[in-house]
């Protein structure tokens, strides 16, 4: 038996299907574990001797749905229950000022 060309061409059975966490073929079927997420650990599996591989999935790099909008209320202060003053009101105020 040789272990070349000739034991190839019988791998025809797939180990890992996709991940439904980090969406990677990564996901043992057996092991029931995500090789690259560790999905269904709560926690994601991440090495500091990977350091370029944490750089790649961490905060920023994706859609942020919800951290850009608290971003934006940051700036803001947090205020809540008010309203803007209309453009109208504010144009209408600075022309009787300077008349």
């Amino acid at each position: 038996m040789t272990k070349g060309t000739s034991s190839f061409g019988k791998r025809h059975n797939k180990t890992h299907t996709m991940c439904i966490r980090c969406g990677r073929r990564a996901y043992h079927i057996q092991k029931k574990r995500c090789a690259q997420c560790a999905y269904p650990n709560a926690k994601r599996r991440h090495y500091n001797w990977g350091e370029k591989a944490i750089r790649r999935h961490t905060t920023g790099s994706g859609r942020m749905r919800h951290l850009k909008l608290v971003q934006r209320r940051f700036r803001n202060g947090f205020r809540e229950g008010t309203m803007a003053k209309s453009k109208k009101a504010r144009v209408a105020k600075t022309t009787d000022s300077t008349t």
